[in-house]
């Protein structure tokens, strides 16, 4: 057993380790081939004693080890020290850099040429950034401490099979309280403080970064709640258009369709300026399917009760969100009038009110009510009469 581990002045605490673990045994032959301590014998076993019992019990033998600074409080440590605080400190200022950006920077679409558009392009790059830099720091710091001021040490160590004994526990326990000991952790206050206030910043960071789409009470509005209303309410009854998503304005007319076909349309009201129009273009819950059957299809379609007047002839209009998790669902397949939503292979039957009838999505797709004007172009008769979206949304007759 190399003595150099525990110097010179230890060796009768190597004597009696050796004594304890039955040394020049077998070291894989652990319990049953080395008279082990008893009970009492551990009790009574300094944190040192353990870890050099444990270290004889597992086969393992420190080849080298050296401590990088020696004499404690030189000014070489010192200035290592400050290095490495150095690096949580800045994990800390770019932690709250993250938080304010976050919390504070508008994130709202704005349109390119609008007021705020850069800052709007910038908000993603800004928090992307901080956040990097903030793990960057930890990550620097913690490997800066492990390689400039933990002791040096090259172990060797033979496998075994056996299970885990009281005495590996207990040895276990000390070898890991060394550990913790000669990090020297302890009496680094500098350290401990700007490592903590990095790690803590960064976990407030991470949390609201969690919870934030949390914050916003979505309920707040009663009836007109975002969870329940939509760009195609209306509610003086000026009609809704249904419009194409392009640069200048298209609204839908039956003629576009040609049998067995699908259109993505848009809410539109003609009172609504530019920026009400363009965001009514970006709201999630905007896009809807405009579908024209087949004639031969056109009979065989189940209507859902509640809304069998919903349709137009062979025209249907259904949310494009799936039910599921909200992916767009626009693969049609026209031939058996099913839809598939290409995130999770959900499928639903358009000549079924648009029912599930494969994949994770249970809930059928809410369909909404159309019809044609005197100028011959489509419009909603109502808002969805059900929420959109995720089937955890409670549905409401």
């Amino acid at each position: 057993m190399d003595c150099r581990y525990l110097g010179a002045g230890r060796r009768d605490t190597v004597d009696r380790i050796e004594g304890m673990s039955g040394h020049g045994g077998d070291t894989g032959g652990r319990a049953g081939q080395r008279r082990l301590p008893s009970d009492s014998d551990l009790s009574t076993s300094s944190r040192e004693e353990l870890v050099r019992l444990g270290s004889a019990l597992d086969g393992v033998t420190i080849e080298h080890r050296e401590n990088p600074f020696p004499v404690p409080g030189t000014r070489a440590e010192k200035r290592t020290e400050r290095r490495v605080a150095r690096w949580f400190l800045i994990a800390a200022l770019t932690g709250l850099g993250f938080l304010a950006a976050y919390l504070f920077l508008p994130f709202e679409y704005a349109p390119p040429g609008s007021p705020g558009s850069q800052l709007y392009q910038l908000y993603t790059p800004i928090i992307g950034v901080l956040f990097g830099l903030t793990v960057f720091a930890i990550g620097a710091g913690t490997i800066a401490y492990a390689k400039d001021l933990l002791p040096h040490e090259t172990a060797v160590q033979e496998r075994h099979i056996g299970g885990s004994a009281e005495v590996d526990r207990r040895t276990m326990g000390a070898i890991l309280a060394d550990s913790a000991a000669s990090s020297q952790i302890a009496r680094r206050s500098m350290i401990k403080r700007s490592a903590g206030l990095g790690a803590g910043v960064f976990g407030i960071g991470v949390g609201v970064f969690a919870l934030g789409g949390l914050v916003r009470n979505p309920w707040k509005g009663g009836d007109r709640a975002a969870l329940w209303v939509t760009p195609w309410a209306s509610y003086n009854g000026e009609p809704v258009f249904l419009r194409y998503d392009s640069e200048q304005l298209a609204l839908a007319r039956p003629e576009d369709l040609a049998s067995g076909s699908i259109a993505t349309v848009f809410p539109y009201k003609r009172s609504w300026s530019e920026q009400q129009a363009h965001d009514a273009l970006r709201a999630s819950d905007s896009p809807v399917m405009l579908i024209r059957l087949r004639p031969e299809q056109a009979a065989q379609v189940i209507q859902r009760r509640g809304q069998v007047d919903f349709h137009y002839g062979d025209f249907y209009a259904y949310s494009k969100i799936c039910t599921h998790l909200g992916c767009p669902a626009s693969l049609y397949e026209s031939q058996d009038a099913r839809l598939l939503c290409p995130c999770h292979q959900s499928q639903f039957n358009m000549l079924e009110y648009a029912k599930p009838i494969f994949g994770p999505a249970t809930r059928a797709l809410p369909q909404l009510h159309i019809d044609v004007n005197d100028e011959g172009y489509f419009y909603a008769k109502g808002d969805f009469i059900e929420p959109i979206g995720p089937a955890f949304w409670e549905r409401r007759s």
